[in-house]
């Protein structure tokens, strides 16, 4: 498995003891505020094995995220396929952080070095990151690392109840000339 270094960060395959600190991040309300209904122990347990067995499959995926002069797992970064239930195609950046790891840099720190993967290894032509319109930290690392967004590809989310999930933002970058 490809991993990936930052100055701070490593990105890598998913262990063991990431387990128990995904599960603790799946069951904090504040970092599951904009995707959802808290995850039992069960569900993030099988998520980290869907995580890597796609990574396995495709290559690229969700990469457990590190701090490197600690090792101390603080949540994910990646690349993955849009769903199939959404109104447009392609490949999505997407980043969680434990609730301690925000507001260091971290999510655009390692955002960056998924989008250099991304356009420089799998030579992709355009990435997406979409987000809920009230997620606005998102948005805010979503335009540290370049990336866009037109008001005409807001959406909303097929599969997201009525409510404040359901209102999405679309955000995107295209290889450039250096890349």
């Amino acid at each position: 498995m490809t991993e990936l270094h930052t100055d701070r960060l490593t990105l890598r395959g998913w262990r063991d003891s990431d387990l128990a600190p995904w599960a603790s991040m799946n069951a904090d309300p504040e970092v599951r505020e904009h995707l959802g209904d808290l995850l039992t122990r069960e569900q993030s347990d099988a998520s980290v094995a869907r995580f890597q067995a796609e990574f396995d499959r495709r290559g690229h995926g969700w990469w457990a995220v590190e701090v490197r002069a600690t090792g101390e797992f603080i949540g994910f970064a990646g690349l993955d396929r849009v769903d199939d239930d959404m109104p447009f195609t392609g490949v999505e950046i997407g980043w969680r952080l434990a609730r301690p790891a925000w507001g260091r840099g971290y999510a655009t720190e390692a955002a960056r070095t998924v989008l250099v993967y991304g356009f420089e290894t799998l030579e992709l032509p355009e990435i997406l990151a979409v987000t809920t319109a009230a997620n606005l930290r998102s948005q805010a690392v979503m335009r540290r690392i370049g990336m866009t967004r037109n008001p005409a590809d807001d959406f909303d989310d097929p599969t997201a109840p009525e409510g404040p999930l359901r209102s999405n933002v679309l955000y995107r970058i295209r290889r450039g000339p250096r890349m």
